[in-house]
């Protein structure tokens, strides 16, 4: 068994796991889980650069996750970057201050590596579950990107399509600087087409209608769980290994993009941070199932972090 940490940097959302993992058995015992909003990729979809204080937020966080690493004594630190940093043009400042704060350098991987790292901390946990039919389809609904995986017990097909609760966000939703709210019938007929080429694109090379269970991923289809249990705050034991039906995702999705700000922000199991991308990345999943004609989605609280951390236990 080997302690390790592995930490997540999306265009949304940081993230830290610390755990014990023994590969060999694909056990993995959680010692510290945590995510901090910080929208690190706000506004580089229109200025292709990390915004000075979006780069603050997440230094701050990533302070943070150096005290609780150096506290648990992970032997060995793995940092994964994702969609934002891969766009920013002056990601070295990034690199730099990671560097600086972890004693790591963030490696800012490419669609197909995140794919993997998905695909391995989502099933390595139901290849034991004679319920779930595969090969399955692993869908990673981020903030800037979506990744579309296919396999059994391996990857068999992955892409990564730039489609993200923010990124549909600020492209569609947003007039003078803000959030509409609720989004016109025109906003989210846009929103709409762009989320359709983007699964055109995936299908060229991902056979995602061939998947026989489909797994979601991230903060939009684990709040949605949330939502559709009606859970008084966030848990993620319930919430992980739940399963939400396609006309519960409809139902959801339809009322979030008619609801105003104050609504959403009044459901106990909503993070701050998603209020104004809840119904951008319900919107994804949604589209996804409309595609793949899934009659419901299984909600996995282990992800890419997981997948992360399998991959520095195993050196």
């Amino acid at each position: 068994m080997t302690r390790v940490a592995a930490v997540d940097c999306g265009t949304n959302s940081i993230r830290l796991l610390v755990a014990d993992v023994t590969p060999e058995t694909g056990e993995l015992v959680d010692l510290d889980r945590r995510m901090t909003i910080v929208r690190l990729g706000q506004g580089v979809d229109r200025t292709g650069r990390l915004a000075p204080e979006a780069l603050e937020r997440t230094f701050a966080a990533c302070r943070e996750y150096a005290a609780v690493i150096k506290e648990l004594g992970a032997e060995r630190v793995r940092f994964v970057a994702t969609s934002a940093s891969r766009d920013a043009e002056n990601r070295d400042e990034f690199v730099r201050g990671v560097l600086d704060i972890l004693g790591v350098e963030p490696e800012v991987v490419s669609g197909d590596q995140e794919a993997t790292f998905s695909f391995t901390g989502a099933t390595k946990e139901l290849t034991s579950r004679p319920d779930l039919a595969t090969p399955y389809l692993v869908v990673d609904i981020g903030g800037g990107s979506t990744e579309f995986v296919v396999g059994d017990t391996d990857v068999r097909a992955a892409r990564s399509v730039d489609v993200g609760c923010v990124r549909m966000t600020e492209r569609h939703l947003v007039h003078d600087g803000t959030v509409t709210d609720p989004p016109t019938e025109a906003q989210i007929a846009a929103m709409r087409a762009d989320i359709e080429a983007a699964l055109d694109l995936a299908e060229e090379t991902v056979p995602l209608r061939e998947a026989r269970t489909l797994v979601g991923l991230a903060g939009s289809v684990t709040t949605l769980s949330a939502i559709a249990q009606d859970l008084p705050a966030y848990d993620s034991a319930a919430i992980h290994h739940s399963r939400i039906s396609y006309a519960k995702v409809r139902e959801l999705t339809e009322w979030l993009l008619r609801s105003t700000h104050a609504e959403r922000a009044a459901i106990g199991s909503m993070h701050p941070g998603r209020v104004d991308v809840i119904g951008a990345g319900a919107l994804v999943l949604l589209s996804i199932m409309e595609r793949t004609g899934a009659a419901e989605v299984v909600v996995s609280e282990h992800d890419i972090l997981d997948g992360i951390a399998f991959a520095v236990a195993e050196g």
